[in-house]
């Protein structure tokens, strides 16, 4: 068995596009992807948007069918074989709390659906109170379960996803950008609820997002993504304290800082240019458009992720050391 919970390794997602009569490109949302979370471990997910990280997610739990690269769970590699049996495994909790819930069905209906498909209750009493179990682990309660989403704030729209996310008692669960779609007092307290979760069973996620606070707070390692590739990863601190690459080290600098001395002192990184197009990327390496650092075998190569301090990877040829 493989030490890791979850193994990826060269993930591929390409969709073909339309671009004229008869033609069809490739756009490579994920060119490459490899990356290892470890049980009760939180992975972050970086990046700017359109860059590939819901993509990734996705295609974990074959929502899409990935076109190359392998994903091992515990071990043993997940395929359209086997992946029923990896849905009580591996959940995914939505970014958007207003269009993921069915606005027909009641909370109790929501929550219960995954305990009626998986055959997980034995009597209606069972899976009313393991349905009632589930609302209060996220902060809910019994009265919830007969209103509509409708009825609920954002925030509580989130824990019901929640919920349903752990309705089959998963392992690992993909965190799809969950607070992004939320007032900033209301995130505190879903992140609070993500935490106190994994503290009490035992979670894994993968937490998607582009909030770089968040993101910190909330994994002990991070992966930053640039058009479809990661660019750089290593422990949450460093990332944050220490970054290598030039395109993290340009996020970085753009995170508020609410010391208005600090913040004066600090030199913001501004890149230039436009992110290219994702049926267009540029060759070599796909950030060179946009970096200060570029050379003639940036253009030509194609740099891979390499370890250039304990635990930190970056794809660079001129890496900035802190």
């Amino acid at each position: 068995m493989s030490e890791h919970l979850l193994e990826v390794r060269d993930l591929k997602q390409y969709f073909p596009i339309r671009t004229g009569f008869l033609k069809k490109t490739m756009l490579k949302a994920v060119d490459g992807v490899s990356f290892t979370i470890d049980a009760g471990e939180t992975m972050g997910l970086v990046g700017e948007s359109g860059c590939g990280k819901t993509t990734v997610g996705r295609s974990l739990l074959r929502l899409y069918k990935p076109t190359g690269g392998s994903i091992k769970f515990k071990g043993q590699e997940i395929d359209d074989r086997n992946i029923q049996g990896f849905r009580k495994e591996m959940q995914v909790v939505f970014q958007d709390p207003y269009s993921s819930l069915n606005p027909r069905m009641t909370v109790n209906d929501i929550v219960g659906e995954a305990l009626d498909i998986h055959k997980m209750c034995k009597t209606e009493k069972e899976r009313d109170e393991k349905v009632v179990h589930l609302l209060e682990l996220v902060g809910l309660n019994s009265d919830h379960k007969r209103r509509y989403a409708h009825e609920f704030s954002g925030g509580q729209r989130q824990r019901i996803g929640i919920a349903r996310a752990l309705a089959v008692d998963p392992e690992f669960i993909v965190c799809d950008e969950p607070v992004s779609a939320l007032d900033v007092s209301i995130q505190a307290q879903i992140i609070n609820t993500f935490e106190e979760l994994q503290s009490r069973l035992g979670l894994a996620y993968l937490f998607i997002a582009h909030d770089l606070h968040v993101v910190h707070h909330m994994s002990r390692r991070i992966a930053v993504m640039y058009l479809g590739k990661i660019v750089e990863t290593a422990i949450a601190d460093d990332i944050i304290n220490r970054p290598m690459h030039p395109y993290t080290q340009s996020l970085i600098s753009a995170i508020p800082i609410p010391d208005p001395e600090k913040a004066r002192a600090r030199q913001r990184i501004v890149l230039e240019g436009e992110v290219p197009s994702p049926l267009k990327v540029p060759s070599g390496c796909a950030f060179r458009t946009r970096c200060r650092f570029a050379t003639e075998q940036c253009a030509k190569e194609t740099p891979v992720l390499r370890e250039l301090e304990p635990g930190h990877e970056v794809a660079c040829f001129h890496p900035q050391m802190p």
